[in-house]
């Protein structure tokens, strides 16, 4: 097939893009200038750099018109802070440019359309009472991406929509977003940590899934993708093992402290003029939870191995820089004064 992914120069784009090339089809990357370094994808890929909010609509319609399946790998994710009110940030960039993609690939004659999200969007379905699509921008802009994407597609083209978990894995040049926790391991601290635990999953048994719902789903689906149920107890024990660390004792945070704390860092955005994607305050109760589910439906549709975590953790492990005792304990030392100072 022809493929275009979106995003594709981006963690999960990168590992779905080689993917897709291994298995033969012919892929393109559409992402934003600058090129990325030559050898990052396999010469048979072919790179369009292009700031599609800047494409008119014939243009958009054209440059999608060759291809059989579209994934939409891009898009603001829960890390970010923008400045408040974050609705307006979090539709712009996860509702607004989807759904505008959704319907010029419709219009193009796309077959698959196969958006990436976030497996809150699971939870805010089957914990209604967390209310969590409500109380957070982040997980009210995915759901509002997927509902809306869903309805755009119709019965003339497949939406077919995978909600993830945490991503384990790593990328040439590029630091994984699990460096701070890798570092809190490594510097030698008591270990610290709260309750709950979260479905987590390998960078490439989201790829494979992610080639399998561009060759084998006909109908718009709603698919959670995952690996293993971890508490975060056991991710910590198996930092420490990964990290040589001998100490891998993790004392629990009461969850009403838990609560607390978090009110603190809503604050602190407050008087920065910022607000999160997710509400500290509220996402304590997430935190906390057991963040659970069952692969086997989306294992046996998208037909992923789902055996990469026991390397992809490690090699997370691997890409995180590590910084000297003294430098965590410095940065640490400055963004808790920054905090206690502020608030």
């Amino acid at each position: 097939m022809r493929v275009l992914v979106i995003g594709g120069t981006g963690f999960i784009g990168y590992h779905a893009t080689h993917e897709l090339s291994r298995r033969g089809h012919q892929v393109t990357v559409l992402g934003l200038p600058p090129a990325p370094p030559k050898g990052t994808f396999p010469e048979t890929v072919s790179i369009e750099l292009h700031n599609i909010d800047q494409l008119e609509d014939r243009e958009l319609d054209s440059l999608l018109s060759v291809y059989e399946a579209v994934v939409f790998a891009a898009g603001a994710d829960d890390r970010s802070v923008p400045a408040s009110p974050a609705a307006e940030f979090f539709y712009e960039a996860n509702v607004k440019s989807a759904v505008r993609l959704t319907a010029a690939s419709l219009r193009a004659g796309v077959k698959r359309f196969v958006l990436l999200g976030s497996y809150f969007t699971h939870f805010d379905r089957v914990w209604p009472h967390m209310e969590l699509a409500k109380h957070h921008p982040y997980i009210a802009s995915r759901k509002q991406q997927q509902e809306l994407c869903t309805t755009i597609a119709g019965t003339d083209m497949a939406l077919v929509a995978l909600e993830l978990p945490y991503v384990f894995g790593a990328m040439p040049g590029v630091v994984p977003l699990w460096s701070p926790l890798v570092s809190y391991v490594r510097s030698g601290a008591p270990l610290f940590y709260t309750n709950g635990g979260s479905n987590m999953v390998s960078v490439t048994s989201v790829a494979e899934a992610i080639a399998g719902a561009c060759e084998d789903v006909n109908e718009s689906r709603i698919f959670q993708v995952g690996e293993r149920n971890v508490l975060w107890t056991e991710l910590l024990k198996e930092l420490c093992a990964i990290t040589n660390r001998s100490d891998d004792t993790v004392h629990i945070i009461p969850d009403g402290s838990v609560n607390r704390l978090s009110w603190l860092v809503d604050a602190l955005h407050t008087m920065q003029g910022r607000e999160s994607g997710l509400h500290a305050s509220h996402f304590s109760r997430v935190q906390t939870s057991c963040a659970f589910f069952d692969i086997q439906e989306s294992q046996q549709a998208l037909g992923y191995r789902a055996e990469g975590l026991d390397a992809a953790i490690p090699e997370t492990v691997l890409a995180c820089p590590e910084e000297p005792r003294h430098s965590y304990w410095e940065s640490f030392s400055k963004k808790a004064r920054q905090l206690v100072g502020k608030s």
